[in-house]
């Protein structure tokens, strides 16, 4: 199966490389369909963003797609910065100032007040046809500081108690097997798996939207 993955997200391409190969799928690059522009991403919800940026990306490629969006909740801000977590400093800023902004917000808070997770929603769009979408969800904690130089986004600061390190200091092997984002895909592979059965030839190609 060869799947199509989009994203400016370097980190995010590396990680969802890491998690389909084992599984025998070949990412390729949406770069191929430059008639795909940028999907406003304008829903409430992780699951309204995924599955709209999946059908539109079906409509204009005429492929099953595949895209995802992904977040983190704090809790005590009441869930922010969730479907804004991508530009939680203002758009064009980076990483790090999203991460220093939920710093700051988070100054003189405890440790006990500091639950948060990460959610994840995969949806898979046929081209004019239903949509299919799969869930996963890590809990953790914001930490005081940043930890560890893995991973991208808040994983410096989304503290795994049960392991004593945060989602940078884990390995890459350990954070697809705990992760919101491989829980979520492990439920997107049984729907691509049907999916590809019932494909004429046995094989799909599924077009992934920026995450």
């Amino acid at each position: 199966m060869k799947l199509v993955l989009a994203t400016n997200n370097k980190g995010k391409v590396k990680e969802m490389s890491g998690l389909l190969a084992a599984f025998g799928i070949e990412v390729l690059s949406l770069n191929e369909f430059p008639s795909v522009g940028e999907i406003e991403e304008d829903g409430d919800t992780f699951l309204e963003n995924a599955v709209k940026k999946a059908t539109v990306t079906a409509g204009l490629t005429g492929l099953t797609a595949l895209a995802d969006d992904s977040g983190l909740e704090v809790d005590c801000l009441d869930g922010a910065p969730g479907v804004f977590s991508a530009r939680f400093a203002g758009e064009g800023k980076d990483d790090r100032a999203n991460n220093e902004k939920l710093l700051a917000l988070l100054a003189g808070v405890t440790p006990d007040k500091r639950s948060a997770r990460f959610q994840c929603v995969i949806a898979i769009a046929v081209p004019g046809g239903p949509v299919y979408t799969a869930q996963g969800a890590c809990e953790g904690m914001v930490a005081p500081e940043p930890r560890g130089d893995g991973g991208f986004g808040y994983d410096p600061l989304f503290y795994l108690p049960e392991y004593g390190k945060t989602f940078a200091e884990i390995d890459l092997a350990l954070k697809n097997k705990i992760s919101h984002r491989g829980k979520a895909l492990a439920g997107a592979l049984d729907i691509l798996s049907k999916l590809s059965k019932e494909e004429s030839g046995g094989m799909t190609t599924v077009a992934c939207r920026d995450f």
